[in-house]
């Protein structure tokens, strides 16, 4: 079946009003609160090449925890399976910063896109690299093929003043064993992990290799196809804190969303795609970015199920 990309965006792009006035911008991270919450982009990369956009498609955003997913690859690649030995892999059906269930399952995280599993992530990555934030950064552009893309600093240094809660959190893990290196290290490749910043089209680019089966649009291996496919499987099931289940029912495809309004999904085999508006539910997730990835899976009909 031939898809008609170009119309079918043209067609969603008429849908979305990036000056409705519904949700809000985050507000607990004082640089994000700044966002024009009207900007909307949205990039779609095929596999073959093609590449399809909407608005403002190459500002840089603030990804927050789509990132996550860049640093759990790079983990699996450094670490193997050590990793799941301290992250489990189960929906939390609580808020990303809870404390809740880390008291309760003592110490374990639910899984590794929520504060405290990425941050079990970072105190890995942290144990492993001689410049773990330089590993990172160079990793993240070689998936994208891009070595514009950079740390927000400012970003990372809002979200220190105030990471109190994370900073609970980590010192939780350190008291159940969990983190092994020092709390301020751990915490401060974090906060830098979240402030990536990389537009639509970058983003896009990137995700192509959770699409492609491990591999870059070039045919370039950067993960086994066990590992892309895991990470596809959390990203069904975890990718949108609390709401994981409203996007597979929904969209119906592996994705993770940010609190700085951008998500990214894959069909894998077909494409990647990126969305950023940064007006977000009460469960953290960008509302006119999920209304356009239902659009665009309606549209298309493909989906994973």
């Amino acid at each position: 079946m031939t898809i008609d990309y170009p119309k079918i965006i043209q067609d969603l792009g008429a849908e979305i009003d990036p000056q409705r006035n519904e949700g809000q911008v985050a507000q607990y991270i004082p640089e994000l609160a700044k966002v024009d919450p009207s900007k909307y982009g949205l990039a779609l990369q095929c596999l073959g090449g093609d590449q399809y956009t909407l608005g403002a498609a190459e500002e840089k955003f603030s990804t927050q925890s789509i990132a996550k997913v860049f640093s759990l690859a790079l983990a699996m690649l450094h670490g193997g399976n050590a990793i799941w030995e301290r992250v489990d892999v189960e929906p939390s059906g609580t808020s990303f910063n809870s404390l809740v269930l880390l008291e309760y399952e003592e110490g374990i995280p639910r899984n590794p896109f929520i504060n405290s599993g990425a941050l079990v992530v970072a105190d890995l990555l942290v144990e492993l690299l001689d410049n773990p934030k330089g590993t990172l950064l160079s990793w993240i552009r070689q998936m994208a093929d891009d070595q514009a893309i950079d740390f927000n600093y400012a970003v990372a240094a809002s979200e220190e003043s105030c990471g109190h809660r994370n900073r609970a959190m980590a010192h939780m893990l350190k008291g159940f064993g969990n983190i092994h290196g020092q709390v301020d290290e751990v915490l401060n490749f974090y906060y830098h992990l979240c402030s990536v910043e990389m537009s639509c089209k970058q983003l896009a680019q990137a995700f192509t290799v959770f699409a492609n089966d491990g591999c870059q649009a070039t045919g370039q291996r950067l993960l086994s196809s066990q590992q892309s496919h895991r990470i596809n499987a959390l990203m069904q099931t975890c990718g949108f804190y609390d709401e994981a289940g409203e996007f597979a029912f929904r969209v119906g495809l592996p994705g993770k969303s940010g609190v700085g309004g951008g998500i990214a999904a894959v069909y894998p085999g077909h494409y990647s795609i990126a969305v950023w508006s940064p007006q977000l539910n009460p469960q953290g997730n960008s509302v006119l970015g999920m209304e356009s990835l239902e659009s665009l899976t309606s549209k298309t009909g493909m989906g994973v199920f």
